[in-house]
């Protein structure tokens, strides 16, 4: 009888490690599977997006020369050895570096505000009405599907060469794509307070104004930021297709072969887009805790 009860133990003991081995065994081929699938998908879409290690080894080498080219002064020394003549027209830059930032701020501030206006109608908790959240979705999706860029374009051609489209693009963009965000923060509000409201008779509005409004403001104000971040950048390329800032500039660098103005006003972007960044990360944190800055 001692013999049985010291024995059955330790049966059970393997008979568990068994167990646990045969589900080590079946997650680690569900994993090699998973990654196997992964591959194969990733093989797929590059055969179909036309990707080619061959050409990319065979004209790696041009990508090198070029960065090796915008390094280099028209006197043939690098450019960081003659800073002056690197940046030689640092101040017309820098102009048009400050209208991409205004481009940036304006197009940002205006999409935010369309945002706000527009994300209660589109959010499933605050609606008025199932109909009016469908059409109000749509319309976001719009105007965040289409790229910035196209809109910049089309705003060029109808209004001509300058900030204007830039800042249109940029604020029907900010618009869509705050929107959804917006939106996103609100149905995770905590409605409570707003039955609470609503059962003294308030009006929808008053709901929205005292209840759900002091919830959500913390976050509205951390994503209008960092699509401020992002939109600096947008716009920096926007001037590609005519529509003001410093990307207006580079172009021309680029297409009229000047490699060191090429160097000088790429350098001037990042290190412009690095300090908003950091800056904006920074006061997202202050306003908003750590857990902002992410």
């Amino acid at each position: 009888m001692t013999i049985a009860v010291s024995i059955l133990p330790e049966q059970q003991l393997a008979a568990l490690n068994a167990v646990y081995g045969q589900a080590v065994a079946r997650r680690r081929w569900r994993l090699l599977f998973g990654a196997a699938v992964f591959a194969a998908a990733l093989l797929l879409a590059a055969v179909g997006a036309e990707v080619n290690l061959r050409t990319l080894f065979t004209y790696f080498g041009n990508f090198v020369s070029y960065f090796d080219r915008i390094f280099t002064l028209d006197t043939g020394q690098r450019a960081w050895t003659d800073i002056g003549e690197w940046f030689w027209g640092w101040r017309k830059w820098l102009k048009m570096l400050g209208e991409t930032l205004l481009i940036s701020y304006v197009g940002t501030l205006t999409g935010a505000v369309f945002a706000f206006a527009l994300n209660f109608f589109a959010a499933e908790n605050t609606s008025p009405a199932p109909w009016l959240r469908f059409v109000v979705r749509r319309l976001l999706e719009f105007a965040r599907t289409v790229p910035g860029i196209v809109f910049a374009l089309i705003f060029v051609i109808a209004f001509g060469l300058g900030p204007m489209a830039g800042v249109l693009a940029i604020a029907i963009h900010s618009t869509g794509a705050l929107g959804k965000l917006f939106s996103e923060i609100v149905e995770n509000a905590d409605m409570k307070p707003a039955e609470g409201i609503r059962s003294t008779g308030a009006s929808w509005l008053a709901c929205m104004r005292f209840a759900i409004v002091p919830q959500v403001t913390a976050g509205y104000a951390s994503y209008a930021l960092l699509r401020f971040e992002i939109n600096v950048r947008e716009a920096s390329v926007m001037g590609f297709v005519g529509a003001g800032g410093i990307g207006q500039e580079l172009v021309v660098a680029i297409r009229k072969f000047y490699y060191s103005d090429v160097s000088a006003i790429l350098l001037t972007i990042i290190v412009t887009v690095f300090i908003i960044d950091i800056a904006t990360g920074w006061l997202r944190g202050r306003l908003f805790g750590k857990g902002a800055r992410t």
